[in-house]
Order: structure tokens, then sequence, then C-alpha cells
């Protein structure tokens, strides 16, 4: 049963995924999300329902439309397979439970803010606003502790990255979406998020600019490690604090 349920659910996050790719890369170009049907981006050609199937229609046609054959961005499938798999393992991790709820949540959140700041720089407002009334909601059904530590979260998520955006080193997008995770994750886990931000996009964008694969002084978008922090600390915060705690003592 397991394994029927396990599957059942990835199939839901790669269908999902597909349409996380939709609000990602039209919201911030104010397009509508329902006006023009999916089309290829070069040919402006309607695209079938064997077009859409998330992952395989993509691998099959070697990541090319099948029409004019013109490269399609792996953005597409990259977040039809992250949600696919982020929503397998927070299966796997809390099960079909409250806290599994605010997880599937997170996924979503985290997958579309990705594609969205990898292709355009930008975490739109209309998406954080989204989701503020329904993960804040799941926080005051499902809440990780005391409600204040939840709102202490917020505070402190979103004071940090707007400290950083005074000194010129984030954009308020950054400092929004960690307020947001900082009302889902809570306190501490919302210092730990933003570390492990902070250390994961220092490694990428450090092997990047040592393969040269981006310029000294180049924007890289942050928003991406914010969420993936969060997701860490979502699921494994305690167990991170307490084994560093034990270390120091």
């Amino acid at each position: 049963m397991t394994i029927i349920v396990a599957s059942y659910i990835t199939l839901i996050g790669l269908i999902l995924g597909s349409f996380y790719n939709v609000v990602a890369l039209r919201i911030p170009a104010g397009e509508s999300l329902l006006r023009p049907p999916s089309h290829c981006p070069s040919c402006n050609t309607r695209l079938r329902s064997w077009d859409l199937i998330p992952v395989l229609s993509y691998s099959l046609n070697r990541g090319r439309c099948r029409y004019c054959g013109s490269r399609i961005s792996p953005l597409y499938m990259l977040g039809e397979a992250t949600t696919g798999l982020l929503f397998l393992w927070i299966y796997l991790q809390f099960g079909l439970t409250g806290k599994g709820i605010i997880g599937y949540l997170l996924v979503s959140l985290a997958v579309i803010v990705t594609v969205s700041d990898l292709k355009f720089m930008l975490i739109p407002d209309k998406v954080l606003l989204s989701f503020l009334p329904i993960l804040a909601t799941a926080v005051l059904f499902f809440p990780e502790g005391p409600l204040v530590s939840h709102l202490l979260g917020a505070a402190a998520g979103g004071g940090i990255l707007l400290l950083l955006v005074l000194f010129g080193g984030m954009g308020m997008g950054d400092a929004k979406l960690m307020a947001l995770l900082g009302l889902v994750l809570g306190f501490p886990n919302t210092i730990l998020a933003f570390l492990l931000a902070c250390v994961l996009g220092t490694v990428v964008g450090g092997t990047l600019l040592f393969t040269g694969k981006i310029q000294r002084k180049q924007h890289i978008p942050f928003g991406p490690w914010l969420a993936a922090g969060a997701l860490l600390a979502f699921a494994y915060g305690s167990h991170l604090i307490s084994g560093y705690l034990a270390l120091i003592r």
C-alpha cells in the first residue's frame, strides 16, 4: 500500500510541477495563466496533450519542440521532476500528516520560486501573496510549537534579509520570501535555514566561478538556496540543531 500511495503522490507532484512551471514563467512576465494555452515559445504552435506529459514528453523529444525543432529550456523538466521527487521525499518523511501537508505546500512554493528566480532573477509578489494565507492557515492548524515561535521566525527571517537588502546584498523579493518561510519554519529553524542557504549558495557559486560558468561580481539568484535551506531545516532542523549543540558542549 505504501508503494502505491508513494507512486500516486509522486505522480501528483509531476503533474503539479508542470502547472508550477506555468506559474513561475508566466506570472513574472505579466501573462495570463490560462491564455494563451500551452505553446512552443519559438514557433507558437499549440501543444497537444501528448506534448505535455511531465518529464516523458521532454525526454522523448530530447529537449526540443516536436514541431519546429527549437531547443526547450531544461527548466521545464527541472520543475516537473523536482516537484515529483520532493513530493515523494515529503511523503516518505511525514506521510499524510499535518506536517506533510505543510511540506507539500512548502515544496510547491520552493519550486515556483526557484524556476522564476533562475529564469527572471525575480520572486513575484503575486506568488508570495497567494501562498501567505494558505501557509498561515496551515500553520494555525498544524503548528510546530507555540505560534509565537512562528511569528518570531517570520520577523527574524524577514529582518535578516531586510538588513542585507539595505546594504545592497539582496533583493526585496528575497526578504519577503524569507519572512514567509520563517512563518512556516518558526524559530530557531529560520536561522538554520538562512545559514544552510548561505552555505549552499557559497558552494555552488564558488564552483560555478571556479569552472568559469559565471564571472566575478555576476549576480546569481539567492531564492533557490533560501528555498533549499528552508526545506532542509523543515525536515531535519531539530536533528541538525541538537547535533550541533551536542558537539559544542
